[in-house]
């Protein structure tokens, strides 16, 4: 396997293999706490310019299952239509895999869809960087280590040219082009805007018996006819997505009808509600992250990916905390006092991940 080296913005370097598609590329370098889930997470839109570390030393395993699309439109095994992180770095990949759904493995797959993968990486030292110094901008350099110091990385675009993470709307780049509709014809009608949306998420809705109407981030829906309205998920800094926000102040600002959010979509709908956002340090990527909802003694364990939180101190005085996470006490959602709109920080649609939290969407449903 070709040897790789991760050169982080603070001069770090880490030295692996190649066990994917061989490019050098750049993108921010965050890790993930999970124990299994890579084929949802790679394909998870909200990774998007990410290069996505794992802290779970064997990975692949278990392969990867085959794309397929059910008859609803939305793929069966994946949460979306490609791979959407920029790079899998590993401690130890398995080129051996054995499960009843595996279709290729997981070095096949990277490979097929020109995703870099590395290996021989000490993620556990890289975690450690990455968490006192927080998430930064990395590149993967393909070639002997001796190359670096004749300059000869200095010439591969891909990375010489890379793009600050932060400057990118990345919700703009992942959100669909189009209006796309689910159960067309069902009984309520819910309109959801596609910030980076994970298929679970339709898929949970439109098994609760709605019509979904998805639209693009920027979309104006607020002269549709619709019973609910519902806020995705999505890559990147919530900040630089000021039409969304606009469009939603409008909407609210005109109709109680129930809205409801998810990671993004909490931000998104906290900005609305007059809150600031700032960036977490290192963020919340994981299947175990603890929250309260808040008022009660009700605690619950959730599947997240998220870099950036909510300044609920900031929240307008209509606005109440719903959840608050029992690490660090940052934000895991906010309600408002009288009218159905609600939101989550987590992912109560799982995928991979606990499904505990599933209760979110009934609560949307029982509100239309």
């Amino acid at each position: 396997m070709k040897e790789v080296t991760l050169v982080l913005d603070d001069g770090t370097q880490f030295h692996g293999q190649s066990f994917g598609y061989e490019k050098n590329v750049a993108g921010e370098v965050v890790f993930n706490t999970a124990m299994m889930g890579y084929p949802e997470s790679l394909t998870d839109p909200s990774y998007a310019g990410q290069m996505l570390v794992t802290t779970f030393p064997l990975v692949g395993n278990y392969g990867v299952p085959m794309f397929s699309i059910e008859k609803n439109g939305l793929p069966t095994f994946m949460e979306s239509d490609r791979i959407y992180a920029t790079a899998l770095i590993v401690s130890d990949y398995s080129e051996q895999y054995s499960h009843w759904n595996a279709h290729e493995s997981l070095s096949e797959w990277l490979k097929r869809e020109q995703v870099p993968g590395v290996t021989g990486i000490d993620t556990r030292q890289l975690t450690k960087v990455l968490r006192e110094h927080g998430v930064m901008m990395g590149k993967l350099l393909f070639g002997d280590k001796s190359d670096e110091s004749d300059g000869a990385y200095e010439s591969n675009e891909s990375y010489k040219n890379q793009e600050d993470y932060g400057s990118v709307n990345w919700v703009e780049r992942v959100s669909c082009k189009d209006v796309i509709r689910y159960n067309e014809g069902a009984g309520k009608k819910v309109v959801l805007v596609d910030c980076g949306v994970k298929a679970n998420i339709i898929r949970c809705l439109i098994n609760r018996g709605v019509e979904v109407v998805r639209v693009p981030w920027n979309y104006d829906y607020t002269g549709m006819q619709f019973d609910g309205l519902f806020l995705a998920n999505g890559p990147g800094d919530p900040d630089k997505c000021v039409d969304a926000v606009d469009i939603l102040k409008k909407q609210l600002s005109a109709s109680r009808k129930p809205v409801c959010g998810i990671c993004m979509g909490n931000q998104l709908l906290a900005k609305a509600a007059g809150a600031t956002i700032y960036k977490l340090k290192y963020g919340h990527r994981s299947h175990n992250q603890p929250v309260r909802e808040v008022g009660t003694n009700r605690c619950y364990v959730t599947s997240q990916n998220h870099g950036y939180a909510v300044d609920a101190s900031t929240l307008g005085k209509e606005w109440r905390e719903l959840f608050v996470n029992m690490n660090d006490g940052s934000n895991e959602g906010i309600r408002h006092q009288t009218n159905p709109w609600f939101s989550s920080q987590f992912h109560p649609e799982a995928c991979s991940g606990p499904v505990d939290t599933e209760f979110m969407f009934d609560r949307f449903i029982e509100a239309l």
